[in-house]
């Protein structure tokens, strides 16, 4: 009975002193304390400096490029066809025969008109040689006056054949001369319409071919009517540079200058056309071909930018996610001055001294924890 006393205070004893002990003190106590604060607890994210540059104004639309001329070469007689003398996809300048109709009934027609004149000719002479002698005689009074007179108008009414012999035989002549098709510019001949042996006629609506001048080159695009200002500012300032890019956005295809903008503004669609010009001797433009064509403004010297992926957008418009020196991030609203996509620019909201999430934004709130990861470092 003194033993069973006497363990029972020992082993009491014994527990209090092992539940006092560190290690049993740390493991008790281990559930209610908070977590340790450290970098790898936080949200993994993207981060990118916020740094100053010199950024180009950009702007951007897709456009179509037109031949810089193009002429629909029709007949302007009738006839048959008789030769064509181009190879489709030829390279031709102004002058040069691309065909000739049959000439000979129109060679015909004008040597008609030049034996009619030759014949009136002959009678207005004859005709001079009468009103001499009735003149002569008239003096003499062997001739009346009115004989004279009737004589005076013959002359002049010959003389009116004459002119109007004179002007068949152009008007035969040039008929003559549309026989032989010619290219009135210099460009690429297109696919033939008609084939030698046809009767072709002037009112035909096909023509014979289409010269088109591929150089240089035009390029259409429209922009917003909000554009036009700095536009037309910038064209006061000199010549402005046009880019044409391929469909994909990437492979740049061509540059050129801005030749004019349209006079007037479509109220449909609120834009306005632009006309740029390539040399396009490379002929990477053709007729018909749809670009993105990116119009450089102006520069925008030491301007702030971010990455166009820090760029979130919310119930209040654009914002960005900054970070602080304990690793929290912060819902920072900014202005956009311009984004290509790439690079956007900043008006407002940020400095340059300050780090903007790029990438891991959906896990994220005004106040996480994040563990930020450079832009461009390994790991």
């Amino acid at each position: 009975m003194q033993h069973r006393r006497l363990i029972a205070p020992l082993a009491l004893a014994a527990a209090v002193l092992l539940a006092g002990s560190p290690g049993a003190l740390a493991q008790s106590a281990a559930p209610e304390a908070p977590a340790a604060a450290s970098p790898g607890n936080g949200v993994p994210a993207g981060v990118a400096p916020v740094t100053r540059a010199d950024v180009p104004v950009i702007l951007r639309n897709v456009g179509l490029v037109q031949a810089f001329q193009s002429v629909l070469v029709r007949a302007r007689v009738d006839g048959t066809l008789q030769t064509v003398d181009f190879t489709e996809g030829q390279t031709v300048k102004p002058g040069d025969l691309l065909a000739v109709i049959d000439p000979r009934p129109y060679q015909a027609a004008l040597d008609q008109a030049l034996a009619k004149k030759r014949a009136d000719e002959a009678q207005l002479m004859n005709a001079r040689l009468d009103l001499a002698r009735y003149s002569e005689l008239a003096k003499s009074q062997f001739a009346t006056r009115q004989s004279v007179d009737t004589q005076l108008a013959t002359v002049a009414q010959l003389v009116a054949n004459i002119e109007g012999d004179t002007a068949a035989i152009d008007t035969a002549q040039l008929n003559l001369s549309f026989t032989r098709v010619t290219s009135p510019i210099e460009g690429r001949a297109g696919l033939r319409m008609i084939d030698v042996g046809n009767l072709i006629h002037a009112s035909d609506a096909a023509g014979i071919v289409t010269i088109t001048q591929i150089h240089p080159i035009a390029l259409i695009f429209t922009l917003p009517q909000d554009t036009l200002p700095q536009v037309m500012e910038a064209m006061h300032g000199g010549t402005l540079a046009v880019s044409a890019f391929a469909s994909d956005d990437h492979g740049e295809l061509a540059r050129g200058t801005l030749l004019t903008v349209d006079n007037t503004i479509d109220q449909t669609t609120g834009t306005y056309k632009l006309k740029a010009v390539f040399s396009n001797l490379d002929e990477k433009l053709w007729p018909g071909q749809f670009v993105n064509a990116r119009l450089f403004v102006r520069t925008l010297p030491g301007a702030l930018t971010v990455p166009s992926t820090a760029l979130q957008r919310g119930p209040r418009g654009v914002f960005v996610y900054t970070v602080a020196a304990d690793q929290t991030v912060a819902v920072t609203p900014v202005d956009v001055v311009q984004d290509d996509g790439q690079i956007a620019v900043i008006g407002r909201g940020v400095t340059a001294d300050m780090k903007v999430v790029i990438s891991g934004q959906s896990k994220l709130q005004n106040g996480t924890r994040v563990a930020p990861t450079i832009a461009g470092a390994g790991g």
